[in-house]
C-alpha cells in the first residue's frame, strides 16, 4: 500500500476519531485540510439504501449549484444548422454533426459534459460504449437531449452538475473548492442534498442514505453525520 503523504497524514489528524460532523462542521474542516499547493476540489460521497439493479430504484438527476463547481466544465454538442449556431454563441467548446460523431467513435473524451439534438441521438446512441462508462451520454432526463442546446449550455457552464447511483449504491459529486467561503460550500452542499432526497425512489424502504463523505481532492475523508438530512 502506498504511504501516505506528509500532507495528508496532517490533515487526517485534524479529523477526529469516531466523529460524525455536520455539513458545516465539515466543510470547514476541508476548507482547513485542503492542499495548499492548489485549489482543492471538494466532494462528496453517499452510500444509498437502494438496490441500483432495479430500474425503479435508479437514482439519476442534475441540480444547479448556486455558486457553481468553480471549474469551467468542457461542453460537446452534437447539432447542425440552427441549433450549432445557437451552441457556439452560447459558448460549446465544440460542436459538429456526423464528423464529432466519429470523432468521439475514435476515443476523443476531453470534455465534461455532451448535448444533442433529438434528430441526432439515433447516431449519437451508438456512441454509448466510448461515452456510457463516462457519465457522458447524453440523456432526456438530465437536460442534455434538448432541442434548446444553447440552453443546456448556460447551465453546465455555469455550474450544473449530474449525479447517478453506481452498482454499489454510491453517489459522487462536486460541491466546488477548498477556496470557495464556507458560505458558497454549504449553500452548493445543501442544493445537492435536497436533490438527492428529493430523488428517493418510493419503493426505497428504510434508511435511505446509510453514510457519506465529505473530502478534498487527495486528502482524507470527512464522516457526516447522516442524521441532518
Amino acid at each position: 500500500m502506498a504511504q501516505k503523504s506528509k500532507a495528508y497524514r496532517a490533515a487526517a489528524e485534524k479529523i477526529e476519531a469516531g466523529k460524525f460532523y455536520s455539513t458545516s462542521e465539515a466543510v470547514a474542516v476541508a476548507r482547513e485540510t485542503g492542499s495548499k499547493k492548489f485549489d482543492s476540489t471538494v466532494e462528496v460521497a453517499l452510500k444509498l439504501g437502494v438496490d441500483p439493479r432495479k430500474a425503479d430504484q435508479m437514482v439519476r438527476g442534475t441540480v444547479i449549484l448556486p455558486h457553481g463547481t468553480g471549474k469551467t466544465a468542457r461542453v460537446i454538442v452534437f447539432a447542425t444548422g440552427a441549433a450549432a449556431e445557437a451552441a457556439i454563441a452560447a459558448g460549446a467548446d465544440e460542436v459538429g454533426g456526423d464528423e464529432l460523431i466519429e470523432k468521439v467513435a475514435g476515443g476523443y473524451t476531453s470534455f465534461d459534459s455532451a448535448v444533442s439534438t433529438p434528430e441526432l441521438m439515433g447516431k449519437v446512441g451508438r456512441l454509448g460504449k466510448v461515452l456510457g462508462p463516462r457519465g457522458l451520454m447524453p440523456n432526456p432526463k438530465t437536460g442534455t437531449v434538448t432541442p434548446n442546446v444553447a440552453q443546456a449550455v448556460n447551465d453546465i457552464k455555469g455550474g450544473k452538475i449530474e449525479f447517478r447511483v453506481d452498482k454499489h449504491a454510491n453517489v459522487h459529486f462536486v460541491i466546488g473548492k477548498a477556496g470557495f467561503t464556507e458560505e458558497q460550500l454549504n449553500s452548493n452542499l445543501d442544493a445537492a442534498l435536497d436533490e438527492v432526497v428529493r430523488l428517493k425512489p418510493s419503493s426505497s424502504k428504510g434508511r435511505y442514505i446509510t453514510k457519506g463523505t465529505l473530502s478534498t481532492t487527495f486528502g482524507p475523508g470527512i464522516p457526516l453525520d447522516i442524521n441532518v438530512f
